[in-house]
Order: C-alpha cells, then structure tokens, then sequence
C-alpha cells in the first residue's frame, strides 16, 4: 500500500474516503467500503475493455484506474489546536496493516495545518478534493465535518461535490450489532450497545478494562504490538520470565492490570519450534510489590520459552482479569502469577 505525506505523492485520480480512522474500527470501515467497491468496479470495466479489444467497436477511450483512497489527518486535529501531544489506537505502522488488509490501495496523511484550517468548505472540496487528489467518487460517515472552524457538513459535502459531479456516500452511525442510527440521533443511550461505534467509547472502554467492548467495535482484537527489550529480568527469579514490551510513544495503552492475551512473534513463522500463536498473561504497570518506578508491559508465555530479545510481539488483548495490586511478598505475587495463568489458560481454551 502506497502511503503519501503530502498531495504531491499521491496517485491519481482517487475514490477517498475521508476521516480520522483512529482505530480502523468497524464504522470505519463501512465508511472505506464504497470506495473499495467503486475501485473495483472500475478494474471490473476495465477487463472488460482489454477482452473486446479485438471486437469490432471497441471502446473509444480506456478506463483509468482508480485508486482506493484514504485521507487522513496529520497530526491529529485535537493535538494541532491544543497543542498537547495524542495517543492513537492504531499508530501509523498499525494504521497501515489494517488499511491493507481491507484491500485499500493507498493513504494520505493531510498535514493538519494553518493553511489547511483556513480553507472554506467549498475551497477544502476545489482546492484538494478536485484539483490534488482527482477525487471520482468521497464516502463519509455522518457525522464529518471539514472546512474552516468545522463549519462544512457531510450533507454540504455532497451539494459541493456535486457541483464537480463527484457522488459521496454519506454513511450512517452503526451500533456494535450492526443497526444504523437516523440522522441526528447521537444523543444518550441507554447502554454501549445501542450507542455508535466511535472511537472515544473504545478508549472509554479500555480505560476501564472492558476488552470485549472494545475488541466488539474494533471487529478485532486489540493489539499492543512492539521490540522485546531488556527488563531487570525479576520474573524469571520467581519462575515466571516475562518478555519486557517497548511499545511505540503514540500507543495507546489500557488500564493497568493483568490481562489473558495471545501473542504472536512476528518473523517465526517459518520456525517450526514455534506456534503461530502462543497463550499468555500480561502485566501493564509499575510492579508494586517490588517497588517499581516505571511503567512497564511485560508478557509471561504459557507453555513456551525462547529467546525473544530484539524480536517484534503482537500480543492480542482478550480479556482483562485483574487490577495492578501490591502483594506482601515475591511468594505471595508467586502464587498470584500461578492463579492468574490458570484462569488465563481457561479463558484463553474457551475463546478457541
């Protein structure tokens, strides 16, 4: 996938859809759909063109292709106004796998500017839609807005577009079972069920430890990926060597506490000693019980042991078991780890 940091990169034309996409999560992907499916058709068409090459009256002009497009935002609007520096559900390495994996030919990352704030609807639609882009086809979801102090709409989006006979797709809010909401109906709901899929409520719920929420509007679970690197190695003088996570700065990362997770070392693939996937606990905090100063995330591997220094984890969050806690001694923080690997283990077997 073809990743452009400014429009002079980009490949041309394009089917866009526009957003934040922090999260890459189920509504967002509704929103990526029409565009794929627009690309798609145009390949299709464009077969076609190559097959009747040799008939009689073929086409008078070939088919371009078009390229799937998503247009985001760097860095993020919140972080441009306030200053203040924000973590990401799916940093731009994540980003990327997730958008490739749906089959998205490429992403822009719009430098989130002065210049950029400046510009009208009409003038955000003209200038980078129409004339940098060679935008054919938008898709939205409904709650977009753009333009100058937020001010266009996703509806003005169309009647704009329209002008230029660009069609948009404006995609309704989808609750977690797959119903969509009517227009304007963003209020209080009585549970995260009936509320949209956003990503505020999945950092809402991994703030509090509801993994399954949050795996439920990803589509996926979600992923703490990064470099093993050196601990001060006090897990394995208790019978329970961890693997010392550095994860990226941006990364969002959930409410301390231990957690059942799988994990997968990327590049062993072709090792047969190792699984493609491995059972796990994981720990996010400071270590109490032994005074620790920092934050750290460490994964002990159940039934598996291995040299893992230097090598890249993806450790999929499956459900949270416990909060952080101080114990007494190493003897009793022993026994905790042995319980919560047990209960791990357990869920972990279910989830198969």
């Amino acid at each position: 996938m073809w990743v452009a940091s400014t429009t002079e990169m980009v490949l041309t034309p394009t089917a866009v859809a526009l957003g934040k996409f922090d999260g890459v999560h189920l509504g967002h992907q509704r929103v990526i759909q029409p565009v794929l499916q627009s690309t798609r058709s145009a390949q299709t068409w464009g077969d076609a063109l190559d097959s009747s090459a040799q008939s009689a009256n073929p086409p008078a002009a070939p088919q371009e292709r078009i390229y799937s497009t998503v247009v985001t935002f760097r860095p993020h609007p919140q972080e441009f106004f306030t200053g203040q520096a924000r973590t990401w559900l799916t940093p731009l390495d994540e980003k990327v796998q997730q958008l490739r994996s749906l089959g998205v030919d490429q992403l822009v990352l719009l430098p989130f500017d002065k210049e950029l704030t400046a510009l009208s609807p009409e003038e955000f639609v003209e200038k980078i839609l129409v004339q940098q882009l060679r935008c054919q086809r938008i898709s939205v979801g409904q709650d977009f807005c753009f333009g100058k102090q937020r001010r266009g709409t996703a509806r003005d989006l169309q009647l704009i577009a329209a002008k230029y006979h660009i069609p948009v797709s404006i995609v309704p809010l989808q609750t977690s079972d797959g119903q969509f909401l009517e227009d304007g109906n963003c209020g209080s709901f009585e549970s995260l069920e009936d509320a949209p899929i956003s990503t505020s409520l999945i950092r809402q719920a991994l703030e509090t430890g509801d993994i399954k929420t949050a795996n439920r509007f990803l589509g996926r679970p979600y992923i703490l990926m990064g470099v093993v690197v050196e601990g001060e190695q006090l897990g394995r003088t208790i019978g329970f060597p961890t693997a010392n996570l550095e994860l990226p700065k941006d990364k969002f990362v959930p409410r301390q506490g231990v957690y059942a997770v799988r994990v997968k070392i990327l590049g062993e693939s072709a090792d047969a000693n190792v699984p493609p996937e491995i059972l796990g606990v994981m720990n996010i905090g400071n270590r109490p019980t032994v005074n620790g100063t920092y934050s750290s995330v460490e994964v002990h591997l159940l039934d598996w042991s291995g040299d893992l220094y230097g090598k890249e984890l993806v450790v999929q969050l499956v459900e949270f078991l416990r909060p952080e806690q101080k114990f007494p001694s190493l003897e009793a923080l022993k026994a905790q780890i042995q319980q919560d690997s047990t209960v791990a283990r357990q869920i972990l077997s279910r989830e198969n």
